[in-house]
């Protein structure tokens, strides 16, 4: 099957990127197709960034702040689907909010997957609360719900706080999805 050919997103990432090399040459992906766009967490402006070169630091076009593309970024109703269509790597989504314990419980679980996936996939997080449009949907019942996506189509979702292993699989599932095409 496509997931048994690929390794995980997680090695993935790191055997080229900590080299200070983009993705292995056969990830299929040319430079141009690894880019995303990202919302400015200082001043919200969106971002198209490559996302094989986190290495160089971008930044905010507008503000100057630095994209760390190696955290969660917040994503509001207005920004959702741009980030989302125009990802090349594949996005988890945490659907949370403040309120929730085991969303918080999540937190560093998230922190940890963003930073180890960094260049390969993107942590965003939607405050349900604040963005209740793009959470009915999706039909958001329960949180923390994380959904994969790759290719800008929902590809596996997880309803609940779930273990490390579980988050990457979800991201594991969206690369081998758009490795499928």
């Amino acid at each position: 099957s496509v997931g048994d050919s690929i390794q995980p997103l997680a090695a993935h990432a790191a055997s080229g990127l900590q080299a200070g090399l983009p993705f292995h040459a056969s990830d299929g992906m040319s430079t141009d197709q690894r880019k995303a766009t990202v919302p400015c967490a200082s001043c919200g402006t969106l971002n198209r960034v490559r996302v094989d070169l986190l290495q160089n630091r971008p930044a905010c076009g507008k503000c100057r702040q630095p994209l760390a593309l190696d955290h969660p970024i917040a994503v509001t109703d207005s920004n959702f689907d741009r980030v989302i269509a125009d990802s090349a790597v594949p996005i988890v989504v945490d659907f949370y909010a403040d309120w929730c314990g085991p969303c918080h419980a999540m937190a560093p679980v998230l922190d940890e997957i963003a930073r180890q996936n960094a260049g390969a996939a993107i942590i965003v997080k939607l405050d349900t609360d604040r963005s209740p449009n793009t959470s009915l949907r999706f039909g958001i019942r329960g949180i923390p719900t994380l959904i994969a996506f790759a290719g800008g189509r929902e590809v596996a979702r997880e309803v609940g706080a779930v273990p490390r292993p579980r988050v990457q699989h979800l991201i594991d599932q969206a690369w081998a999805r758009a490795r499928a095409g």
